[in-house]
């Protein structure tokens, strides 16, 4: 006698807010293509260098700008967005406080000038970082002939009025690994290139294919992971390109990358009952 497999809904598939693993595809997530005119830029006016008709693609994993339906934070963490940008253009001159602000560059060439005095370039796998604190101006743009993709994280600081610190770190070995970029500089003994005004701590790895790797999420702790390309396996959980999930501790992930190979960011921090409502369970 032939068994069948019950098709399960949408509202059964979701995952409770207190799954260990709980799984965001790509394709929940809220894409932006401003009014390339909001940012300082000229019409769009796509080339052969361009990937797509528009000066940037953003995907927002949690509420920002014109989009409010999304989640309003991870725990510490208040912003993460995917951006692509196209060949020159990019973000003009414009304000932050009281935020810790973490750029993590994907492709291409990052430029960054500040209303402090710094201005730099910055390729693949570098981070930038600013405490915005009493307030600092800043632009961030697209000078090369290529599209630049970036994921720009804001990480709500421990307290307000702090002031207004900038730096940059390249250089990271994450190949086969994981390289620990970001931390607490309110840790004793913290050690890591980058240090931020919280308690969460970044770490990225680039997979060779079929690679394996592993990270304990501690009790008491959480993660979120995004996985910038390729796909790769997260204990049961498929995820290609673009996917995230959300982890609560204890929970030990198994990393398996795919037959090409898979790139991942990941945020560890302090445990809290938010998540996403339209998660999914592995």
């Amino acid at each position: 006698m032939a068994t069948y497999k019950p098709v399960l809904s949408i509202a059964q598939q979701l995952a409770p807010r207190n799954a260990p693993l709980r799984v965001i595809k790509s394709s929940s997530l809220y894409v932006s293509q401003p009014n390339p005119s909001w940012f300082g830029n000229p019409p769009d006016k796509p080339d052969g260098a361009w990937s797509c008709k528009h000066w940037l693609t953003s995907r927002f994993h949690f509420s920002f700008a014109e989009y409010a339906g999304g989640p309003g934070n991870f725990g510490v963490l208040r912003v993460v967005n995917d951006d692509i940008v196209q060949p020159k253009r990019g973000f003009g001159t414009h304000p932050h406080r009281d935020m810790e602000i973490v750029t993590y560059v994907v492709d291409g060439s990052l430029w960054h000038k500040d209303s402090k005095g710094n201005a730099e370039e910055l390729g693949r796998g570098a981070i930038q970082f600013m405490s915005a604190g009493t307030g600092v101006s800043h632009s961030e743009e697209n000078h090369g002939g290529e599209p630049l993709r970036f994921v720009q994280s804001w990480i709500l600081p421990r307290k307000r009025g702090l002031k207004p610190s900038y730096g940059s770190a390249s250089g990271f070995d994450r190949q086969d690994k994981w390289a620990y970029m970001v931390g607490d500089a309110g840790a004793a003994g913290e050690d890591a290139q980058v240090q931020i005004q919280q308690d969460l701590h970044m770490y990225a790895t680039e997979l060779s294919p079929t690679k394996c790797l592993d990270f304990d999420v501690r009790e008491g702790r959480q993660a979120y992971v995004l996985v910038l390309e390729g796909d790769i396996t997260v204990n049961k959980a498929q995820l290609s390109a673009r996917d995230a999930c959300e982890v609560k501790g204890p929970l030990k992930l198994d990393f398996a990358a795919g037959s090409e190979g898979a790139h991942v960011l990941l945020y560890e921090m302090a445990l809290s009952s938010d998540g996403r409502a339209d998660a999914v369970l592995p």
